[in-house]
């Protein structure tokens, strides 16, 4: 099994060491276009195989696409924060085209490949990406929810004082500050609806919380997070590669479910070997479904930049 993972930032190398050191593939290719940075990276993640016991090869390039033949999953990774005065169409306007580009050359060598989209704005990059390859939509899918429950679940744990890996929820929505939805009717701990030990009022934080956790870890590292991405997007990658169809919120194209077409937007859905194997159209409470509608609202009105690139 080989992974191809697109932009050796600290995402993308932290994808690498969490798909090598739990030996979810055999090969891991980091490609960066910045020269020697990717293969630094690699060299890197390689010298800890000694002490931690992985036997997964880790490879870097540069910007050679041919070194990427054959990958059964490309993670696209690459793309630009946004900076100071820069505009949401600008930063949209640059990332897409990096993306496309990245697409379009990844699936000259790995034709059938799945990609998995964690590019930044996610959910509109995800649309990108299906729309500009023309790849059937079971095969591009945008990691956001994954992440998203993530924090939830620790927000969750840290509310409950128990383990996160005793409790089960999910995120759906778009991947953003104001358009994720943490479902706190459906969360539980071991079984049991955690509105049994948490007031409306605690679980009302814990969501607020969950909502603005990407934002609240760039305030205090200045920076994107990367660790629990990179854990995501190894945790996609493992149900993809060794058909273990869980069920995880990603970010896909819908036609019709949950009321909505056209769009790529966060629902559960089962992951195996074919990518996205089914979606789940969960029955929804009336408010949440109107904040669903609201965050597709949100979603699709930031596709409407794309416009220009998809020609």
């Amino acid at each position: 099994m080989k992974v191809t993972i697109v932009g050796a930032g600290n995402v993308g190398a932290s994808c690498a060491d969490s798909i090598s050191y739990r030996g979810i593939a055999s090969e891991v290719v980091l490609l960066d276009i910045r020269e020697g940075f990717a293969e630094g990276k690699a060299m890197d993640i390689s010298q800890c195989a000694t002490n931690t016991g992985f036997n997964t090869k880790v490879s870097g390039i540069t910007n050679d696409y041919s070194k990427t033949a054959n990958s059964d999953v490309v993670v696209i990774t690459s793309g630009i924060p946004r900076k100071p005065g820069m505009t949401r169409e600008e930063l949209i306007g640059i990332n897409a085209g990096i993306v496309k580009s990245v697409a379009d050359n990844v699936l000259v060598h790995s034709p059938n490949a799945i990609i998995v989209v964690v590019s930044n704005p996610m959910d509109t990059m995800t649309y990108l990406t299906l729309k500009a390859t023309g790849l059937p939509k079971n095969r591009v899918i945008g990691m956001g929810g994954a992440l998203d429950s993530s924090r939830f679940r620790y927000y969750l744990s840290k509310a409950l004082d128990k383990p996160s890996n005793d409790i089960s929820a999910m995120v759906i929505g778009g991947h953003g500050d104001t358009t994720m939805i943490p479902l706190t009717r459906l969360a539980s701990y071991n079984g049991i609806p955690v509105s049994e030990f948490l007031s409306e009022e605690e679980l009302a934080k814990v969501s607020a919380a969950t909502m603005v956790g990407g934002a609240t870890l760039t305030g205090l590292l200045g920076t994107s997070a990367w660790y629990a991405p990179g854990a995501s997007v190894a945790y996609l990658v493992d149900s993809i590669l060794n058909d273990q169809k869980k069920m995880i919120a990603c970010s896909v194209m819908l036609d019709g479910e949950y009321g909505q077409s056209d769009i790529c937007i966060g629902v559960p859905c089962i992951i195996g070997k074919n990518g996205i194997e089914q979606i789940l159209d969960i029955k929804l409470s009336d408010t949440e479904k109107a904040a669903f509608a609201k965050s597709a609202d949100a979603v699709r009105n930031m596709n409407g930049d794309l416009n220009s690139i998809l020609g």
